[in-house]
Formats: C-alpha cells, sequence, structure tokens
C-alpha cells in the first residue's frame, strides 16, 4: 500500500468502483493530471459616484442580482352587477318592487304620560297628600268612541316612532324636553278592530305644573286620572291585578290576570270597563316599568317640580311603589339624587322645611 499504488486512494470494500458504478480509477487518472486551482472571480470596475464606496459595499453590490422588471398591471375590467337568482340588480329589483305584495302593519304610538299632584286636602295644618295620575283622552270617533284611550297616533313616514311620541306629547301637554322611555311593542293580532296596528308604546314623566292639557284631533277631551294598581288575590301561580282610574266621577277599571313569573307585558284583561283597545295592558305595563325602576335610580326625581322638600320627594316614592318608607333610609338613598338649595317653604300651618333641588352631578 505505497504512495505510488493508485488503488490505496480508496477503501478495499470499493476499490475499482463505487456505488454508482464508475471507475474510481479514471475519476483518479482526471484529478491527479488536472489539478483543480482556486481563482478569484472578476468584479467590474465601479461607477464614478460610486469611487469612495468601501470594499465591503462593492463586494455586496456584486452579489445583488440585476432588478428585473416590474410586469405591467393587468387592465381592470369593468366590475359585473351582482344579480339575483332572477337575474335581476339590485336597481332593477326595487324598480319592479310592489310593496302591495306582502300585507304590512299600520305602527303607532302610544303614551303612558305619569305625574304627581297634590290630593285636595280641607286641613292646611296636615302636608296635602300625593296621588300618581296618568293622562287619558276621550275618543271622539270610531272604534271605541266615547271611550277613554291613552294619548297617541299613528307613526308619520318622514318619522321615527320616538318623534312621533315627542309630536303626540307636546301636542296633548304642551310641554317638551321631559323625560321619555320606550316601553314595549305591542303586537298581538286583533288588537284594533280597524286593520293591522302594532303599537309602540313609550313612557313620559312630566312636572303637572308644567301642563297646558288639550284634547287632539281624535279626541274631545283630556284629562289626568288617578292610578291604582294592585294585587287582588295570588294562587297557583297566577297573579290577578285590578287596575282603577278615577276622575272627578268618572270611574274605569279593568282586571287582568298574569303568571307570577310573566311580565305585564303578557298579562291578559279579564274584564275592562270605559278602556279602549288594549290600553288596559300597556298602563300596567308602564307602571310595572316604573315602580322597577324607583327602586335603583333616580327617576322619580322627574316628577318633582324645581324645588322640593325631602318630604315631597318621600311621597312621591311611597305612592308610586303603593307602600310606606322609613324616612331614615329613605333620606340617606335620597342624598345623592338631591342638593340642598338656600330657599325654605313658606307655607302657614307649619314650620318652614328646607327646599331641594336634582343634583344633576349626582
Amino acid at each position: 500500500m505505497g504512495k505510488n499504488n493508485p488503488d490505496a486512494l480508496c477503501p478495499l470494500k470499493w476499490r475499482g468502483t463505487n456505488l454508482l458504478g464508475f471507475a474510481l480509477t479514471e475519476v483518479r487518472d482526471i484529478l491527479l493530471s488536472s489539478p483543480l486551482t482556486l481563482t478569484e472571480p472578476s468584479v467590474p470596475p465601479l461607477p464614478a459616484d460610486s469611487a469612495q464606496s468601501s470594499p465591503a459595499d462593492s463586494a455586496q453590490s456584486s452579489l445583488t442580482p440585476p432588478a428585473q422588471p416590474s410586469p405591467a398591471a393587468p387592465a381592470k375590467l369593468p366590475e359585473e352587477p351582482i344579480r339575483d337568482r332572477d337575474g335581476l340588480t339590485e336597481e332593477e329589483f326595487l324598480a319592479a318592487y310592489q310593496p302591495g305584495d306582502y300585507p304590512r302593519p299600520s305602527v303607532a304610538t302610544d303614551m303612558v304620560i305619569f305625574t304627581v299632584t297634590d290630593e285636595d286636602e280641607g286641613n292646611y295644618r296636615k302636608l296635602p297628600e300625593k296621588e300618581l295620575r296618568i293622562l287619558l283622552i276621550r275618543r271622539g270617533g270610531h272604534p271605541y268612541l266615547g271611550c277613554w284611550a291613552l294619548p297617541g297616533g299613528f307613526v308619520r313616514p318622514t318619522e321615527t316612532t320616538e318623534a312621533a311620541a315627542s309630536r303626540e306629547l307636546r301636542e296633548e301637554t304642551g310641554v317638551d324636553q321631559v323625560y321619555l322611555e320606550q316601553l314595549y311593542t305591542f303586537s298581538q293580532p286583533g288588537r284594533d278592530p280597524r286593520t293591522w296596528v302594532m303599537s309602540c308604546s313609550y313612557m313620559a314623566l312630566i312636572d303637572s305644573s308644567q301642563v297646558q292639557l288639550q284634547a287632539g284631533d281624535d279626541a274631545d277631551m283630556a284629562a289626568w286620572f288617578k292610578l291604582v294598581c294592585r294585587m287582588r288575590c295570588q294562587e297557583k301561580g297566577k297573579e290577578l291585578w285590578e287596575l282603577e282610574l278615577s276622575h272627578d266621577d268618572i270611574l274605569l277599571r279593568a282586571l287582568l290576570e298574569k303568571g307570577e313569573k310573566e311580565p305585564f307585558t303578557q298579562c291578559r284583561i279579564l274584564e275592562n270597563d270605559g278602556l279602549a283597545f288594549d290600553h288596559a295592558r300597556i298602563i300596567a305595563c308602564g307602571l310595572d316599568r316604573l315602580r322597577g325602576k324607583l327602586k335603583y335610580t333616580d327617576l322619580a326625581i322627574h316628577l318633582m317640580p324645581e324645588y322640593f322638600t325631602l318630604t315631597q320627594l318621600q311621597q312621591v316614592y311611597e305612592v308610586v311603589l303603593d307602600q310606606e318608607l322609613p324616612t331614615a333610609a329613605f333620606r340617606r338613598k335620597a342624598a345623592s339624587m338631591v342638593k340642598e338649595t338656600p330657599h325654605f317653604t313658606e307655607n302657614a300651618g307649619h314650620r318652614p322645611s328646607r327646599l331641594y333641588q336634582k343634583n344633576i352631578e349626582g
């Protein structure tokens, strides 16, 4: 195995051939006859403006491939309009659309407008009791001619339901910019004998001293009715509620039934004496909403005049909730709702009391 022995370059096992079957002796002869030499690649001369570049920059630029021209953007074809299953574009569909192909309901708004007034009291030494009242109008035309109903009307094509409610409120009471809240949309079939009418009801709270009642176009009288709503009995998961509204010698009654866990929006009118449509249900729904919110909000403030005593505010809470409240606990609750003023009451018969205002920052 001397250094002049050509077969000494390969292990004995593979002497004379490799795995691919080539003669290693031929490869050896080529390598011995033409030894490999390494030469540096030629570098093209730098342009004049690059004469100050460093050798590293030159080497880097020589390795950067020449920029290839970007392919031309394909011509943008006009977008094909989207067509439906009948081959119509949206513009063609709307032009051919017939609104009469589908039944459509009329949309109305009904307003549950609450206020609190002082009960007439002969004893001037006793503070007048508060009464919760609701605004009703007597219908001057069919249907339900002569019956009492909530103020409201149909929504015009150019207004929202809230705008329609505000308009009706302004027309009936002469007041604007009051608390307004949507209650519920009543859509039971057959609720209006004229046609399919859906009522989007709203609740409003106003100070009675600012109101100037005036009957609307479809009414011949508007009046504030004292409102009382109490549960008569409860058994077998059902509740029976009695709704009573009174004004002078006018007395309206309704008897409502609902499940123990059902909202008033789902109650059934068992008896109805003097109220139009399903407005007994809407009134009960509005009162239930007001009572619920008084437990965790300062909503009752919207029923108060600009200046009031804490006793008057407590009376409002009690008449709405239909229950007496401990004075000390109520005043702690009301502390964040109101702020003191330098004014006092000047009523004869009892000592002056400090007046308060709504605390806007509370």
